[in-house]
């Protein structure tokens, strides 16, 4: 059951001259940290101030002594370059001194980041990449409204500039179809972005069209307007659909010399100029805001320990890996933490089975990829633990999120569907065939690629189990299963399929290609050639002991064949661990080195050079050299 306390009620001192004077406070601070620094955003920051003091001071209910509180409100900088705002809003709050304040922000070994990121407690996601705060907010407003039954507000602060983004827009489209009136983002629209104008300027009037058309309420005020901003924030507050909150203001504001004048973004005052700014602000401030508490609420735990049966196949039937992820989505469905999404594929990706079991669990995000990535980072805030599926070349379309989400440290889990060649006809448009090197560049990520239905099951759970972004690559066939249900695939292992005290040859493959691998093993077996086989499906981590033992044994021979580009992929995780072992590989690498086109998936195979046959003919000719 969850229950809760009453909330403190916001403080009496938060008259308008209080607010106003803690707005100039924000702009201080702002330009003093910067300064110091000698870089930042301060004008960004400056525009927003009187925004963001009536929020602090009003309307945000937080209890800085506990970020974890689950009633607290979520506060997202999209418009991430205007930290100095964020974290003199800390300073007010008494979550930070202002010492840690002016000697911290943007220096070596600090936690005061150029732009902000977690390692802020009271900083749910890293932002600075601009078009991202808003979509991650949907995902934090969809647990609110639709699984944690609670009534925290999610305020986003945006800029003008990113109002540009598609995944704004992609954001307000979705916040509006799921009735989220707890996200309110509150646009920060001061005519300029880094360069020069931005492409509406102050024509409020448009940007209100905008986002009416997307199906949000949208209110225009003065930003810099104390009682026009406060009613606006009050009236935002758990409204029946999203609100946007579009703030005209200045750059700069506050001081006259660069009020309003473009050639200010991004650069800090000099010191002799922010003195006379702060001179103009009023002089430093040392005022303190008691921001409201939120209501207490226990939320039942989610502690992953619900017992979960995992499909069974038969060794040799013919199974999709993309249905077996479906079937152990399901399965994985016992524990309340997992939730999952999709981007209107889920017929392929056989997330719909998900979405069939546990409707109220399941998120359908249309053909909106980056939405459907932020909205996974979302959701993984409040603690859920959230499975993405898409086909694996349309992950691409969201990569920066992705890029993003690794240095949030964020939990979630992707399954990238029809990856390869192997998808046959539909051609190269829709193959996939550069994401394992994507996958495995981001920080943190696990990269999973499983050559069975019985493995691809075992893997989903661990994927669920591994903490941080996990990348399950699933292909579009159905192949045989070679491995018995119960079977183990730890994450960093790996499986030797064939192994003998003659081998030649190590032939090394993931997903479809260890199909191939062993199709090519009997081959060159009727020829006389002994080849050892390892389906390498843990691609990042690998498994660096298997594979140093496997290149001993076989003199260094490796033959790595994968449905993939040559750059990053299969072969560049094998060549960078064996690097390492003093041994000097000699390596044939069978992988896609040409633009496919349609054709069925043998044909397609066979002229990227990674079917079987190509496979034996790659290990003659080393044996040969």
């Amino acid at each position: 059951m969850t229950t809760e306390t009453k909330a403190t009620p916001a403080p009496v001192a938060a008259d308008e001259r209080f607010l106003g004077e803690l707005a100039q406070q924000l702009r201080t601070d702002s330009i003093r940290c910067s300064t110091a620094a000698g870089s930042g955003h301060p004008t960004s920051a400056m525009s927003a101030a009187d925004l963001m003091a009536v929020l602090l001071a009003r309307h945000l209910r937080y209890d800085w002594d506990n970020p974890g509180e689950p009633g607290n409100d979520h506060l997202i900088f999209s418009k991430g370059h205007a930290s100095p705002l964020l974290y003199a809003m800390f300073k007010a709050a008494g979550a930070i001194t202002d010492e840690e304040l002016v000697t911290g922000f943007r220096r070596f070994g600090s936690r005061l980041h150029g732009h902000p990121t977690p390692a802020l407690p009271w900083v749910d996601v890293a932002t600075g990449s601009l078009g991202q705060g808003l979509p991650y907010g949907v995902g934090i407003a969809l647990a609110g409204r639709r699984l944690d039954k609670l009534p925290y507000q999610v305020w986003v602060l945006c800029g003008d500039s990113e109002m540009a983004e598609g995944s704004m827009w992609e954001a307000l489209d979705k916040a509006s179809y799921y009735g989220l009136g707890n996200l309110t983002a509150v646009v920060d629209v001061n005519r300029l972005g880094q360069r020069g104008p931005t492409e509406l300027e102050w024509d409020m009037a448009a940007y209100q069209r905008r986002a009416e058309a997307f199906g949000c309420t949208a209110v225009v005020i003065d930003g810099h307007d104390i009682t026009q901003i406060d009613q606006a924030l009050a009236a935002a507050r758990d409204a029946r659909r999203p609100v946007v909150v579009l703030a005209r203001t200045v750059k700069g504001k506050g001081f006259a010399e660069i009020e309003d004048k473009n050639g200010w973004h991004g650069r800090p005052l000099p010191a002799d100029m922010a003195q006379r700014a702060v001179d103009a602000l009023g002089g430093e401030r040392n005022l303190h805001v008691t921001t409201a508490r939120p209501a207490h609420h226990d939320v039942p735990l989610r502690p992953g320990t619900a017992a979960v049966t995992l499909p069974r196949y038969a060794v040799s039937s013919k199974v999709a890996t993309r249905k077996a992820y479906g079937d152990a989505l399901v399965a994985l469905g016992a524990r309340p933490e997992v939730v999952a999404l999709d981007g209107e594929v889920g017929n392929s990706t056989y997330a719909g089975q998900f979405a069939a079991a546990y409707p109220d669990r399941f998120f359908e995000m249309f053909i909106a990829e980056q939405q459907l990535i932020a909205a996974a980072v979302g959701l993984a805030v409040r603690g859920y633990v959230p499975f993405a599926s898409t086909f694996a070349a349309f992950i691409s379309r969201g990569y920066d999120f992705l890029r993003m989400a690794g240095i949030s440290g964020a939990n979630i889990k992707l399954c990238g569907s029809h990856a390869g060649t192997e998808i046959g006809p539909d051609g190269p448009s829709q193959m996939a065939l550069e994401d394992l090197a994507a996958m495995r560049a981001i920080h943190g990520s696990t990269v999973l690629y499983p050559a069975d239905a019985t493995a691809a099951a075992a893997l989903t759970t661990e994927t669920a189990a591994t903490p941080g972004i996990v990348y399950l690559r699933t292909t579009r066939g159905a192949w045989p299963v070679l491995y018995p249900a119960g079977e183990i695939f730890p994450v960093g292992g790996s499986k030797v399929l064939r192994a003998g005290h003659g081998d030649e040859v190590t032939l090394i493959g993931a997903g479809v290609t260890v199909h191939q691998c062993l199709r090519a093993a009997d081959e060159l077996a009727a020829g006389g050639i002994a080849v050892r086989v390892i389906d390498l499906y843990s691609v990042k981590p690998v498994d660096q002991a298997t594979l140093a033992d496997a290149a001993a044994a076989t003199g260094g021979r490796l033959v790595i064949a994968e449905d993939h580009y040559p750059q990053g992929g299969l072969g560049a995780a094998v060549l960078e661990v064996l690097a390492g072992t003093g041994l000097p590989p000699r390596v044939r690498q069978c992988a896609v080195s040409g633009l496919p086109g349609s054709g069925t998936p043998g044909e397609l195979m066979e002229a990227a050079g990674i079917s079987a046959s190509r496979i034996a003919t790659a290990v003659r000719a080393l044996v040969n050299d």
